[in-house]
Protein backbone atom coordinates (compact mmCIF):
# COMPACT_ATOMS: atom_id res chain seq x y z
CA UNK A 1 0.00 0.00 0.00
CA UNK A 2 1.20 3.23 -1.10
CA UNK A 3 0.67 6.59 1.42
CA UNK A 4 1.15 10.13 -0.33
CA UNK A 5 2.89 12.64 1.51
CA UNK A 6 4.50 16.04 1.62
CA UNK A 7 7.97 14.47 1.39
CA UNK A 8 7.24 13.53 -1.89
CA UNK A 9 7.76 16.62 -3.17
CA UNK A 10 10.83 17.11 -1.36
CA UNK A 11 12.11 13.47 -2.45
CA UNK A 12 11.83 14.73 -6.40
CA UNK A 13 13.57 17.88 -5.44
CA UNK A 14 16.82 16.31 -4.26
CA UNK A 15 16.45 13.61 -6.62
CA UNK A 16 16.43 16.38 -9.13
CA UNK A 17 19.94 17.97 -7.84
CA UNK A 18 21.59 14.84 -8.55
CA UNK A 19 24.49 15.33 -11.14
CA UNK A 20 23.35 14.07 -14.28
CA UNK A 21 20.00 13.41 -13.27
CA UNK A 22 16.67 14.86 -15.14
CA UNK A 23 13.32 14.64 -12.68
CA UNK A 24 10.37 12.79 -14.57
CA UNK A 25 7.00 14.10 -13.78
CA UNK A 26 6.51 13.54 -10.02
CA UNK A 27 4.95 10.10 -9.77
CA UNK A 28 1.13 9.87 -8.16
CA UNK A 29 2.56 7.65 -4.89
CA UNK A 30 5.81 7.17 -3.61
CA UNK A 31 6.77 7.76 0.05
CA UNK A 32 5.59 4.96 2.45
CA UNK A 33 4.47 5.84 5.80
CA UNK A 34 7.93 5.00 8.65
CA UNK A 35 5.70 6.39 11.82
CA UNK A 36 4.68 9.47 13.35
CA UNK A 37 7.90 11.34 12.85
CA UNK A 38 10.28 9.92 10.16
CA UNK A 39 9.05 9.15 6.87
CA UNK A 40 10.98 7.86 3.91
CA UNK A 41 10.56 9.22 0.41
CA UNK A 42 11.00 7.18 -3.07
CA UNK A 43 11.37 9.10 -6.54
CA UNK A 44 11.75 7.30 -10.09
CA UNK A 45 14.56 9.62 -11.94
CA UNK A 46 14.65 9.67 -15.33
CA UNK A 47 18.15 9.18 -17.03
CA UNK A 48 19.94 7.49 -13.99
CA UNK A 49 21.47 3.99 -15.10
CA UNK A 50 18.85 1.42 -14.90
CA UNK A 51 16.07 3.95 -14.29
CA UNK A 52 17.47 3.87 -10.62
CA UNK A 53 15.58 4.71 -7.77
CA UNK A 54 16.88 7.73 -5.33
CA UNK A 55 15.47 7.20 -1.93
CA UNK A 56 15.84 10.57 0.60
CA UNK A 57 14.84 10.60 4.31
CA UNK A 58 14.43 13.19 6.09
CA UNK A 59 12.30 14.45 9.86
CA UNK A 60 9.89 16.51 10.02
CA UNK A 61 6.39 17.14 11.84
CA UNK A 62 3.96 14.13 9.99
CA UNK A 63 0.93 15.11 8.50
CA UNK A 64 -1.14 12.31 10.87
CA UNK A 65 -0.56 14.80 13.75
CA UNK A 66 -3.53 16.52 15.34
CA UNK A 67 -3.82 20.01 14.42
CA UNK A 68 -6.34 22.31 16.47
CA UNK A 69 -8.58 25.00 14.10
CA UNK A 70 -6.88 28.03 13.62
CA UNK A 71 -3.33 26.17 14.31
CA UNK A 72 -0.39 27.79 12.06
CA UNK A 73 1.10 25.01 9.99
CA UNK A 74 4.61 24.70 9.53
CA UNK A 75 3.58 23.06 5.83
CA UNK A 76 0.65 24.55 3.44
CA UNK A 77 -2.38 23.13 4.07
CA UNK A 78 -3.39 19.99 1.57
CA UNK A 79 -6.69 19.55 0.45
CA UNK A 80 -8.27 16.48 -1.29
CA UNK A 81 -11.48 17.25 -3.89
CA UNK A 82 -13.05 14.20 -5.37
CA UNK A 83 -14.56 15.19 -8.84
CA UNK A 84 -13.36 16.58 -11.93
CA UNK A 85 -16.60 17.93 -12.92
CA UNK A 86 -17.18 22.21 -13.01
CA UNK A 87 -17.72 21.58 -9.21
CA UNK A 88 -14.31 20.13 -8.00
CA UNK A 89 -12.35 21.58 -11.11
CA UNK A 90 -12.84 25.39 -9.83
CA UNK A 91 -12.80 24.49 -5.97
CA UNK A 92 -9.51 23.04 -7.14
CA UNK A 93 -8.27 25.89 -9.09
CA UNK A 94 -9.21 28.67 -6.43
CA UNK A 95 -7.49 26.09 -3.56
CA UNK A 96 -4.29 25.54 -5.81
CA UNK A 97 -4.22 29.69 -6.62
CA UNK A 98 -3.47 30.15 -2.87
CA UNK A 99 -0.63 27.97 -2.15
CA UNK A 100 -2.95 25.08 -1.14
CA UNK A 101 -1.41 21.78 -1.77
CA UNK A 102 -4.18 20.29 -4.06
CA UNK A 103 -5.43 17.22 -4.91
CA UNK A 104 -8.57 16.68 -7.33
CA UNK A 105 -9.29 13.09 -7.95
CA UNK A 106 -11.46 12.12 -11.29
CA UNK A 107 -11.99 8.70 -12.21
CA UNK A 108 -13.35 9.18 -16.23
CA UNK A 109 -11.62 12.06 -17.85
CA UNK A 110 -13.57 12.01 -21.20
CA UNK A 111 -16.98 11.89 -18.68
CA UNK A 112 -19.95 12.70 -20.77
CA UNK A 113 -22.77 13.76 -18.74
CA UNK A 114 -26.18 13.52 -19.47
CA UNK A 115 -26.75 17.05 -19.57
CA UNK A 116 -28.77 20.10 -21.47
CA UNK A 117 -25.22 21.97 -21.38
CA UNK A 118 -26.78 25.19 -20.93
CA UNK A 119 -25.12 28.16 -19.50
CA UNK A 120 -26.24 31.56 -18.48
CA UNK A 121 -24.52 34.54 -20.01
CA UNK A 122 -22.81 35.58 -16.57
CA UNK A 123 -21.22 32.28 -16.62
CA UNK A 124 -18.65 32.99 -19.65
CA UNK A 125 -17.38 36.36 -18.26
CA UNK A 126 -17.43 35.35 -14.87
CA UNK A 127 -15.71 32.39 -14.99
CA UNK A 128 -13.61 33.67 -18.26
CA UNK A 129 -14.50 30.84 -20.60
CA UNK A 130 -13.06 31.13 -24.15
CA UNK A 131 -15.47 31.25 -26.71
CA UNK A 132 -14.61 27.96 -28.48
CA UNK A 133 -15.85 26.17 -25.89
CA UNK A 134 -19.08 27.35 -26.44
CA UNK A 135 -21.02 25.24 -29.28
CA UNK A 136 -23.68 27.73 -29.97
CA UNK A 137 -25.18 30.71 -28.78
CA UNK A 138 -28.87 30.78 -28.17
CA UNK A 139 -30.64 33.31 -28.72
CA UNK A 140 -33.95 31.97 -29.72
CA UNK A 141 -36.39 29.62 -27.79
CA UNK A 142 -39.88 27.69 -28.60
CA UNK A 143 -41.59 26.80 -25.80
CA UNK A 144 -44.54 23.62 -26.94
CA UNK A 145 -47.36 23.06 -25.16
CA UNK A 146 -48.65 19.73 -24.21
CA UNK A 147 -51.47 21.09 -27.09
CA UNK A 148 -48.60 21.55 -29.62
CA UNK A 149 -49.06 25.34 -29.22
CA UNK A 150 -45.90 26.93 -29.95
CA UNK A 151 -44.42 30.30 -28.22
CA UNK A 152 -41.43 32.03 -29.44
CA UNK A 153 -39.54 33.37 -26.88
CA UNK A 154 -36.11 35.71 -27.20
CA UNK A 155 -37.51 39.00 -28.47
CA UNK A 156 -36.17 40.62 -25.57
CA UNK A 157 -32.85 39.88 -25.45
CA UNK A 158 -30.52 42.44 -26.65
CA UNK A 159 -28.10 41.59 -29.55
CA UNK A 160 -25.14 40.50 -27.29
CA UNK A 161 -27.35 38.49 -24.94
CA UNK A 162 -27.65 34.72 -25.41
CA UNK A 163 -27.27 31.10 -23.75
CA UNK A 164 -24.22 29.29 -24.08
CA UNK A 165 -24.55 25.70 -25.18
CA UNK A 166 -21.39 23.06 -24.00
CA UNK A 167 -20.67 19.98 -24.50
CA UNK A 168 -19.52 18.79 -20.88
CA UNK A 169 -16.71 16.51 -21.84
CA UNK A 170 -15.17 20.17 -23.34
CA UNK A 171 -15.98 22.50 -20.81
CA UNK A 172 -14.80 19.95 -17.96
CA UNK A 173 -11.90 19.34 -19.48
CA UNK A 174 -10.77 23.16 -19.69
CA UNK A 175 -11.88 23.60 -16.28
CA UNK A 176 -9.47 21.01 -15.08
CA UNK A 177 -6.71 21.93 -16.85
CA UNK A 178 -6.93 24.93 -15.60
CA UNK A 179 -6.92 23.99 -12.43
CA UNK A 180 -3.93 21.97 -13.20
CA UNK A 181 -2.22 24.67 -14.68
CA UNK A 182 -2.68 26.91 -11.25
CA UNK A 183 -0.65 24.15 -9.62
CA UNK A 184 -3.41 21.63 -8.38
CA UNK A 185 -2.23 18.12 -9.02
CA UNK A 186 -4.54 15.59 -11.20
CA UNK A 187 -5.00 12.13 -9.55
CA UNK A 188 -6.27 9.70 -12.48
CA UNK A 189 -8.56 7.62 -10.27
CA UNK A 190 -11.34 6.14 -8.60
CA UNK A 191 -12.58 7.19 -5.19
CA UNK A 192 -13.13 4.54 -2.62
CA UNK A 193 -13.43 5.72 0.62
CA UNK A 194 -11.69 7.67 3.50
CA UNK A 195 -11.56 7.41 7.01
CA UNK A 196 -9.62 9.61 10.01
CA UNK A 197 -7.30 7.18 11.73
CA UNK A 198 -6.42 9.72 14.56
CA UNK A 199 -10.27 11.31 15.45
CA UNK A 200 -11.52 14.16 14.03
CA UNK A 201 -8.67 16.51 14.44
CA UNK A 202 -6.60 14.51 12.54
CA UNK A 203 -6.22 14.20 8.61
CA UNK A 204 -8.29 11.90 6.29
CA UNK A 205 -6.94 8.98 4.84
CA UNK A 206 -8.46 8.93 1.47
CA UNK A 207 -8.39 5.53 -0.63
CA UNK A 208 -7.85 5.53 -4.24
CA UNK A 209 -7.36 3.28 -6.82
CA UNK A 210 -5.38 4.97 -9.02
CA UNK A 211 -5.34 4.60 -12.97
CA UNK A 212 -2.00 6.32 -13.61
CA UNK A 213 0.49 4.71 -15.46
CA UNK A 214 -0.26 0.77 -17.59
CA UNK A 215 -1.70 -0.29 -13.99
CA UNK A 216 -4.23 0.23 -11.55
CA UNK A 217 -2.78 0.49 -8.05
CA UNK A 218 -4.04 1.44 -4.65
CA UNK A 219 -3.08 4.23 -3.16
CA UNK A 220 -3.60 5.96 -0.16
CA UNK A 221 -3.65 10.03 0.17
CA UNK A 222 -3.70 11.56 3.49
CA UNK A 223 -5.32 15.46 3.59
CA UNK A 224 -6.48 17.72 6.10
CA UNK A 225 -9.74 18.98 4.35
CA UNK A 226 -11.97 17.20 1.51
CA UNK A 227 -14.63 18.71 -1.27
CA UNK A 228 -16.91 16.48 -2.30
CA UNK A 229 -17.59 17.12 -6.05
CA UNK A 230 -18.56 13.90 -6.63
CA UNK A 231 -22.31 14.47 -8.10
CA UNK A 232 -25.59 13.43 -7.21
CA UNK A 233 -24.28 9.38 -6.10
CA UNK A 234 -21.22 11.31 -3.90
CA UNK A 235 -19.47 8.74 -2.19
CA UNK A 236 -18.56 11.44 0.23
CA UNK A 237 -21.88 12.48 1.00
CA UNK A 238 -22.46 8.72 2.11
CA UNK A 239 -19.26 8.57 4.60
CA UNK A 240 -19.95 11.68 6.26
CA UNK A 241 -24.01 10.29 6.25
CA UNK A 242 -24.92 14.01 4.67
CA UNK A 243 -28.50 12.33 4.03
CA UNK A 244 -30.65 11.64 1.07
CA UNK A 245 -32.50 13.63 -1.74
CA UNK A 246 -34.82 13.28 -4.07
CA UNK A 247 -33.51 12.61 -7.56
CA UNK A 248 -34.46 12.91 -11.20
CA UNK A 249 -33.36 10.62 -14.04
CA UNK A 250 -31.90 12.71 -16.66
CA UNK A 251 -31.79 10.65 -20.01
CA UNK A 252 -30.72 12.14 -23.26
CA UNK A 253 -29.56 10.89 -26.99
CA UNK A 254 -26.88 13.17 -28.88
CA UNK A 255 -28.77 12.42 -32.65
CA UNK A 256 -26.53 13.48 -35.90
CA UNK A 257 -28.81 15.21 -38.14
CA UNK A 258 -28.21 16.49 -41.41
CA UNK A 259 -27.01 19.97 -42.40
CA UNK A 260 -30.57 21.45 -43.15
CA UNK A 261 -32.48 20.22 -40.35
CA UNK A 262 -28.97 21.21 -38.04
CA UNK A 263 -29.45 24.73 -40.15
CA UNK A 264 -32.86 25.38 -38.07
CA UNK A 265 -31.46 24.79 -34.75
CA UNK A 266 -28.18 26.88 -35.14
CA UNK A 267 -29.55 29.30 -32.39
CA UNK A 268 -32.77 28.00 -31.28
CA UNK A 269 -33.41 25.33 -28.11
CA UNK A 270 -36.81 24.24 -27.87
CA UNK A 271 -38.72 22.91 -25.00
CA UNK A 272 -41.70 20.78 -24.72
CA UNK A 273 -43.96 19.92 -21.53
CA UNK A 274 -46.51 17.65 -21.38
CA UNK A 275 -47.28 14.32 -18.97
CA UNK A 276 -45.87 12.78 -22.68
CA UNK A 277 -42.76 13.50 -21.94
CA UNK A 278 -42.24 13.76 -18.46
CA UNK A 279 -44.99 14.31 -15.76
CA UNK A 280 -42.93 16.64 -13.72
CA UNK A 281 -39.97 18.29 -15.95
CA UNK A 282 -40.01 19.03 -19.57
CA UNK A 283 -38.00 17.18 -22.76
CA UNK A 284 -35.90 19.39 -24.95
CA UNK A 285 -33.78 19.30 -28.14
CA UNK A 286 -30.87 21.56 -27.62
CA UNK A 287 -28.17 22.44 -30.35
CA UNK A 288 -24.67 21.16 -30.02
CA UNK A 289 -21.38 21.66 -32.18
CA UNK A 290 -22.86 19.20 -34.64
CA UNK A 291 -25.43 17.01 -33.65
CA UNK A 292 -28.45 18.02 -31.21
CA UNK A 293 -29.28 16.78 -27.66
CA UNK A 294 -32.67 15.26 -27.44
CA UNK A 295 -33.78 14.44 -23.61
CA UNK A 296 -35.81 14.33 -21.07
CA UNK A 297 -36.27 13.48 -17.22
CA UNK A 298 -38.35 12.67 -14.30
CA UNK A 299 -38.82 12.45 -10.28
CA UNK A 300 -41.90 10.83 -10.10
CA UNK A 301 -42.20 7.69 -12.88
CA UNK A 302 -38.53 6.85 -13.27
CA UNK A 303 -39.07 3.42 -14.47
CA UNK A 304 -40.82 4.95 -17.87
CA UNK A 305 -37.98 7.21 -18.87
CA UNK A 306 -37.72 5.26 -21.80
CA UNK A 307 -41.33 6.03 -22.90
CA UNK A 308 -41.10 9.85 -22.24
CA UNK A 309 -37.55 9.55 -24.33
CA UNK A 310 -39.29 7.87 -27.49
CA UNK A 311 -42.22 10.53 -26.53
CA UNK A 312 -40.15 13.92 -26.83
CA UNK A 313 -38.87 12.00 -30.16
CA UNK A 314 -42.07 11.50 -31.56
CA UNK A 315 -42.89 15.59 -30.85
CA UNK A 316 -39.88 16.83 -32.63
CA UNK A 317 -40.81 14.89 -35.59
CA UNK A 318 -39.61 15.35 -38.82
CA UNK A 319 -37.16 18.06 -37.53
CA UNK A 320 -34.89 15.67 -35.81
CA UNK A 321 -36.27 12.43 -38.14
CA UNK A 322 -33.38 10.42 -39.83
CA UNK A 323 -30.61 11.33 -37.30
CA UNK A 324 -28.35 8.79 -36.19
CA UNK A 325 -28.21 8.78 -32.37
CA UNK A 326 -24.37 8.79 -31.78
CA UNK A 327 -24.62 8.68 -28.00
CA UNK A 328 -27.24 7.47 -25.41
CA UNK A 329 -26.54 8.88 -21.78
CA UNK A 330 -28.10 8.88 -18.37
CA UNK A 331 -27.63 10.18 -14.98
CA UNK A 332 -29.34 11.06 -11.82
CA UNK A 333 -30.03 14.66 -10.85
CA UNK A 334 -30.75 16.02 -7.64
CA UNK A 335 -33.83 17.70 -6.57
CA UNK A 336 -33.12 19.53 -3.24
CA UNK A 337 -29.97 20.53 -1.25
CA UNK A 338 -28.84 17.65 1.09
CA UNK A 339 -29.95 18.07 4.69
CA UNK A 340 -25.79 18.48 5.83
CA UNK A 341 -23.84 19.88 3.42
CA UNK A 342 -20.83 20.43 5.99
CA UNK A 343 -19.37 18.11 8.29
CA UNK A 344 -16.12 18.74 10.03
CA UNK A 345 -13.03 19.51 8.11
CA UNK A 346 -15.15 17.80 5.12
CA UNK A 347 -17.51 20.27 2.49
CA UNK A 348 -19.78 18.71 -0.15
CA UNK A 349 -19.76 21.39 -3.45
CA UNK A 350 -22.52 20.85 -6.79
CA UNK A 351 -24.55 17.48 -7.75
CA UNK A 352 -23.01 16.11 -4.23
CA UNK A 353 -24.67 19.14 -2.40
CA UNK A 354 -27.71 19.14 -4.54
CA UNK A 355 -27.67 22.43 -6.07
CA UNK A 356 -29.80 21.72 -9.06
CA UNK A 357 -32.62 24.18 -9.57
CA UNK A 358 -36.26 22.68 -10.19
CA UNK A 359 -38.41 23.64 -12.90
CA UNK A 360 -35.16 24.67 -15.19
CA UNK A 361 -32.98 21.38 -13.96
CA UNK A 362 -30.12 24.05 -14.50
CA UNK A 363 -26.94 23.11 -12.35
CA UNK A 364 -23.71 23.90 -14.24
CA UNK A 365 -23.44 27.47 -13.43
CA UNK A 366 -24.78 26.55 -9.69
CA UNK A 367 -21.87 23.59 -9.71
CA UNK A 368 -19.06 25.99 -10.85
CA UNK A 369 -19.82 28.84 -8.33
CA UNK A 370 -21.11 26.54 -5.74
CA UNK A 371 -17.07 24.98 -6.10
CA UNK A 372 -15.20 28.45 -6.62
CA UNK A 373 -17.14 29.98 -3.12
CA UNK A 374 -15.80 26.85 -1.21
CA UNK A 375 -12.47 27.03 -2.51
CA UNK A 376 -12.02 30.93 -1.57
CA UNK A 377 -13.93 29.90 1.90
CA UNK A 378 -10.70 27.80 2.09
CA UNK A 379 -8.22 29.98 0.87
CA UNK A 380 -9.44 33.01 2.92
CA UNK A 381 -10.24 31.43 5.93
CA UNK A 382 -7.04 29.02 5.99
CA UNK A 383 -4.89 32.25 5.28
CA UNK A 384 -3.75 30.90 2.15
CA UNK A 385 -3.04 27.89 3.16
CA UNK A 386 -0.64 28.51 6.41
CA UNK A 387 -3.56 27.76 9.42
CA UNK A 388 -5.52 24.78 9.88
CA UNK A 389 -9.12 25.26 9.43
CA UNK A 390 -12.27 23.60 10.81
CA UNK A 391 -16.04 23.32 10.49
CA UNK A 392 -16.97 26.85 11.09
CA UNK A 393 -14.62 28.12 8.71
CA UNK A 394 -15.87 26.10 6.10
CA UNK A 395 -19.72 26.94 7.20
CA UNK A 396 -19.08 30.74 6.00
CA UNK A 397 -18.71 29.36 1.95
CA UNK A 398 -22.59 27.92 3.32
CA UNK A 399 -24.17 31.06 5.03
CA UNK A 400 -22.70 33.14 1.85
CA UNK A 401 -24.39 30.97 -0.87
CA UNK A 402 -27.57 30.23 0.93
CA UNK A 403 -27.94 33.86 1.32
CA UNK A 404 -26.96 34.70 -2.40
CA UNK A 405 -29.16 31.69 -4.14
CA UNK A 406 -32.00 30.59 -1.52
CA UNK A 407 -34.46 33.15 -3.17
CA UNK A 408 -33.64 31.78 -6.48
CA UNK A 409 -34.20 27.71 -5.98
CA UNK A 410 -37.13 28.27 -3.70
CA UNK A 411 -38.91 30.66 -6.90
CA UNK A 412 -38.51 27.66 -8.95
CA UNK A 413 -39.58 25.43 -6.55
CA UNK A 414 -42.73 26.77 -6.67
CA UNK A 415 -43.04 27.27 -10.33
CA UNK A 416 -42.50 23.38 -10.82
CA UNK A 417 -45.41 22.99 -8.05
CA UNK A 418 -48.01 25.29 -9.87
CA UNK A 419 -46.94 24.98 -13.33
CA UNK A 420 -45.67 21.07 -13.90
CA UNK A 421 -48.80 19.36 -11.81
CA UNK A 422 -51.07 18.48 -15.29
CA UNK A 423 -51.40 19.29 -18.35
CA UNK A 424 -53.75 22.29 -17.62
CA UNK A 425 -51.30 24.10 -16.01
CA UNK A 426 -49.03 23.37 -18.54
CA UNK A 427 -50.84 24.89 -20.92
CA UNK A 428 -51.07 28.36 -19.10
CA UNK A 429 -47.73 27.91 -18.15
CA UNK A 430 -46.68 28.08 -22.47
CA UNK A 431 -49.48 31.12 -22.72
CA UNK A 432 -47.76 32.96 -20.06
CA UNK A 433 -44.85 32.94 -21.75
CA UNK A 434 -46.01 34.57 -24.56
CA UNK A 435 -45.88 37.67 -22.18
CA UNK A 436 -43.01 40.48 -23.12
CA UNK A 437 -42.99 41.41 -19.06
CA UNK A 438 -42.25 37.20 -18.10
CA UNK A 439 -40.02 36.74 -21.20
CA UNK A 440 -37.82 39.61 -19.28
CA UNK A 441 -37.99 38.92 -16.22
CA UNK A 442 -37.71 34.91 -16.68
CA UNK A 443 -33.94 35.81 -19.05
CA UNK A 444 -32.82 38.48 -16.78
CA UNK A 445 -32.72 36.68 -13.99
CA UNK A 446 -31.17 33.32 -16.10
CA UNK A 447 -28.91 35.13 -18.02
CA UNK A 448 -27.35 36.75 -14.40
CA UNK A 449 -28.37 34.77 -11.64
CA UNK A 450 -30.47 36.86 -9.63
CA UNK A 451 -34.28 36.85 -8.83
CA UNK A 452 -35.81 39.99 -10.35
CA UNK A 453 -37.91 42.20 -8.48
CA UNK A 454 -41.23 42.62 -10.48
CA UNK A 455 -43.69 45.54 -11.25
CA UNK A 456 -46.38 45.30 -9.00
CA UNK A 457 -49.14 46.25 -11.66
CA UNK A 458 -47.80 43.66 -14.11
CA UNK A 459 -47.42 40.93 -11.67
CA UNK A 460 -51.13 41.19 -10.68
CA UNK A 461 -52.05 41.28 -14.18
CA UNK A 462 -49.52 38.75 -15.10
CA UNK A 463 -51.26 36.15 -11.70
CA UNK A 464 -55.27 37.49 -13.23
CA UNK A 465 -54.22 36.41 -16.78
CA UNK A 466 -52.75 33.00 -15.40
CA UNK A 467 -55.57 32.26 -14.02
CA UNK A 468 -57.64 32.44 -16.44
CA UNK A 469 -55.75 30.37 -18.51
CA UNK A 470 -55.69 27.59 -15.84
CA UNK A 471 -59.32 27.85 -15.90
CA UNK A 472 -59.42 28.08 -19.54
CA UNK A 473 -57.10 24.53 -20.12
CA UNK A 474 -58.89 23.10 -17.23
CA UNK A 475 -62.34 23.51 -18.86
CA UNK A 476 -61.12 22.55 -22.69
CA UNK A 477 -59.43 18.99 -20.60
CA UNK A 478 -62.63 18.04 -19.32
CA UNK A 479 -64.74 18.64 -22.50
CA UNK A 480 -62.26 17.30 -24.47
CA UNK A 481 -60.45 14.30 -22.58
CA UNK A 482 -56.57 13.93 -22.35
CA UNK A 483 -54.98 15.53 -25.27
CA UNK A 484 -51.77 13.50 -25.10
CA UNK A 485 -50.64 10.14 -24.92
CA UNK A 486 -47.18 7.95 -24.95
CA UNK A 487 -45.87 8.42 -28.76
CA UNK A 488 -48.37 10.63 -29.58
CA UNK A 489 -47.38 13.80 -31.75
Amino acid sequence: MKTISRTTMAAGTKAAAAPGAVRARAPLATPNRIGNTARSAVSQVAGAPGGRVVVSRRRDLSLNAVYQDGQKLDRPLRVAIVGGGPAGACAAEECAKAGIETFMIERKMDNCKPCGGAIPLCMIDEFDLPSEIIDRKVNRMKMISPSNVEVDIGSTLKPNEYIGMTRREILDDFLRQRAEENGAKVINGLFMGMEQKEGEKGPWTMKINSYEGEEKKKVDLEVDVVVGADGANSRVAKIIDAGDFDYAIAYQERIRIDDDRMKFYENLAEMYVGDDVSPDFYGWVFPKYDHVGVGTGTVINKPAIKEYQDAIRDRAGDKISGGQIIKIEAHPIPEHPRPKRIDGRVALVGDAAGYVTKCSGEGIYFAAKSGRMCGEAIAARSKQGTQMIGERDLRTYLSKWDRKYWPTYKVLDILQKVFYRSNAAREAFVEMCSSEYVQRMTFDSYLYKTVVPGNPISDLKLLWGTVGSILRSNALRVSQGPTVTFGRK
